[in-house]
């Protein structure tokens, strides 16, 4: 992955989908013990880094209800440098296309790509295990990105194991309006006990969403968004939302369908991938 090395060129940040989410239990830490799957989607973000010599990192791009010193990508960008001991800096540029609390990443993506980016230009030679570590620190989903393939997740959804899965086409639905995934998860009725399954089960079909129920319930946009959804096809959730999918064989089938979507709902079509258009940057290979 060369062209993005050049200067002024963009980095890719992929979303992705949560294609099943079972909550196993509550570690002692607080945070849950999942079992999920992860897909890429060729829907993303592009972020563009400008070096600096006088070691300031900063953002050129507004984002709003996000502050620069809370923006993941600078404290990305600042986690990487103290982790390196570089004095360089940067200006990032984000364009945004993901939406924010929609459940397909667009954060942690940022700043996973932010990680691999600087790694690169910076010149500071951190493996791919090394750089999910750094990830980790920033949230449970910069992981995934840095390791740019479909998989099976564990843990906090840091553990993954590769998976090779059907690339279909997707039918996405954004409700107006964002999920505070923390109130999910501390939410008294979401189910925590779940039985961990296999790879094969899940291939066999068994992909519920152990947040469902919880997110219709407090969110009356995504449960209208999955009700209409059950019109064209097998509505899913992607994380705890908000956003919400159908899956189909062919880019036609989702056409069609994105056609018939409702005024009230925004709604973009997109393909599964399996390996992230960021894959590879972080050591240089293609």
């Amino acid at each position: 992955m060369s062209a993005p090395l050049r200067r002024g060129c963009p980095w890719p940040a992929p979303a992705k989908l949560n294609l099943m989410l079972r909550v196993l239990g509550r570690r002692p830490d607080g945070y849950h013990r999942l079992q999920t799957v992860f897909q890429f989607i060729d829907r993303q973000d592009r972020l563009f880094f400008e070096p600096r010599d006088d070691g300031r990192i900063g953002r050129t791009s507004s984002l709003v209800g996000v502050p620069e010193e809370s923006d993941l990508v600078v404290r990305a960008a600042r986690l990487l440098r103290e982790q390196a001991g570089s004095g360089l800096g940067v200006d990032i540029r984000v364009e945004k296309r993901l939406p924010l609390g929609g459940g397909l990443g667009g954060g942690s993506s940022d700043a996973a790509t932010t990680l691999v980016a600087l790694n690169r230009i910076w010149e500071l030679g951190l493996t791919e295990r090394e750089l999910m570590g750094l990830g980790l620190t920033l949230g449970a989903d910069v992981p995934i990105f840095i390791y740019g393939r479909a998989a099976w997740g564990e843990g906090v959804g840091e553990v993954l194991t590769p998976v090779d899965l059907p690339q279909p086409w997707y039918l996405v639905l954004v409700p107006q309006c964002e999920v505070a995934t923390g109130a999910v998860f501390s939410d008294e009725k979401l189910t925590r006990n779940s039985a961990p399954i296999t790879i094969n089960s899940f291939i066999a079909g068994d992909d519920r969403n152990d947040c469902l129920a919880v997110v219709r319930r407090r969110y009356p946009e995504v449960s209208a968004a999955l009700d209409w959804l059950a019109t064209v096809g097998r509505p899913r959730l992607t994380g705890t939302g908000a956003c919400v999918f159908c899956a189909f064989a062919t880019a036609t089938q989702a056409r069609a369908a994105y056609a018939r979507v409702p005024p009230r709902f925004s709604a973009f079509v997109a393909r599964g991938m399996n390996r992230s258009p960021l894959y590879g940057a972080a050591t240089g290979y293609e």
